[in-house]
């Protein structure tokens, strides 16, 4: 059986993961915070975005192709910087990025991994994101920059969504700590998943290693307090100008939801906008993405970044009608992954493609940004705003 008949969509590749992990490491993986309402916000504001198909527009080629930020991707969706990926499976972060130089999309490496920017450096290819969460002494985030850029990564990404933990209960109930601590409870969870357990046995089990570098003495916190915001601050404006000024490359922000703070950062030099609500796992009142993606549109003409609830290409193809630049995704390449090891990637990129080509097919358009001519304009969101070709700001 090949792996489309198997496992046609990410929803397959998520069961699989669910069945092949410890108890506590999908917890981890696949949780929200408080209720989850705003994870399932993100999903319900997508599936409201209605497309109107094309008829009797004869055989068209279309591209996955996309430029952003003067760089040709090869599909609009990149790897988005998950903490601790080592958890959900050994040596996740090369594998991720291995993928992501495969598929010519971007991969985004955490502060918070379990592998440092030099252990991903030999598989990196050319586009490595680095995800600072803002520490609070200028000598570490310095030094922190400065290994980034050694080891091949050329765009910035401060996470702003992040001013305190959250509680991601889910988590707490599971017993995981940072690092993982094992004990009777976690070791009946491990006994269940034998190829993940012995891909552990051969690793190790995962440390975030660049906060050991700063703070190596730490253990046994809880998952939603980790060793991570021993060192993190909450950042203000000042501490974007230092970011800035500091990085070279492309600096994008993530985490942003409110238009007026759009406006702010353009004015601030930021080079793109990343709408996120981080996937629900922050903040349980907070707006869909896609319910925000309009009115930020509207309100700056920097490039977009989106994530938020994305399951497959039409719902890349929802965002960009809306007015995003480039989509991220981070949980569907992770239940990649756990569901098939280090092919789980790759079979991803090819579902996005293949779902992207069969549904620009059914709109009748060659390129992804045709979209935009394709929104329903009865579609509204939750809130009642009219959906349309977003307004040129």
């Amino acid at each position: 059986m090949s792996l489309d008949t198997a496992y046609p969509a990410l929803s397959d590749l998520r069961a699989r993961a669910r069945r092949r992990l410890p108890h506590f490491v999908w917890e981890f993986l696949d949780s929200g915070t408080g209720t989850e309402a705003t994870t399932r916000r993100n999903r319900t504001g997508l599936d409201a975005v209605q497309l109107m198909p094309s008829i009797l527009h004869g055989e068209i080629e279309c591209s996955t192709e996309i430029p952003f930020l003067g760089t040709t991707y090869g599909l609009p969706v990149g790897i988005s910087p998950v903490g601790m990926s080592g958890l959900v499976w050994p040596d996740a972060e090369r594998h991720l990025a291995r993928a992501a130089a495969a598929a010519n999309i971007p991969y985004g490496l955490s502060t918070v991994a379990s592998q440092t920017p030099e252990d991903v450096q030999p598989v990196l290819g050319d586009h490595g994101w680095f995800q600072m969460y803002p520490p609070r002494d200028p000598e570490i985030r310095t030094d922190m920059l400065k290994r980034a850029k050694a080891a091949g990564f050329r765009t910035l990404i401060l996470t702003v969504d992040v001013p305190v933990g959250s509680r991601r209960e889910r988590q707490v109930r599971s017993g995981l700590t940072q690092p993982p601590r094992i004990t009777p409870r976690l070791l009946a969870h491990i006994a269940t998943s034998p190829a993940w357990a012995l891909g552990m046995a051969k690793r190790g089990m995962p440390r975030m290693r660049m906060i050991d570098d700063y703070a190596p003495n730490t253990k046994g916190l809880p998952s939603n307090k980790h060793a991570g915001y021993l060192l993190r601050t909450s950042p203000d404006w000042d501490y974007l100008r230092w970011l800035r000024d500091a990085w070279d490359g492309p600096f994008l922000v993530k985490g942003v939801m409110n238009p007026d703070d759009a406006k702010r950062l353009e004015k601030e030099g930021a080079d793109a906008i990343w709408i996120s609500n981080h996937a629900g796992r922050q903040f349980d009142a907070a707006p869909a993405t896609i319910d925000a993606l309009p009115a930020i549109r509207a309100a700056t003409s920097l490039p977009i970044i989106f994530d938020g609830g994305i399951e497959g290409g039409l719902d890349i193809l929802r965002a960009i009608a809306l007015g995003a630049d480039f989509t991220m995704m981070g949980r569907g390449w992770h239940y990649a992954l756990a569901a098939l090891g280090p092919a789980g990637p790759g079979h991803l990129a090819h579902i996005l493609k293949a779902d992207l080509e069969a549904n620009m097919g059914q709109l009748g358009i060659r390129t992804l940004t045709e979209v935009r001519n394709r929104v329903v304009p009865a579609t509204r969101t939750p809130q009642g705003t009219p959906y349309g070709d977003p307004p040129t700001p």
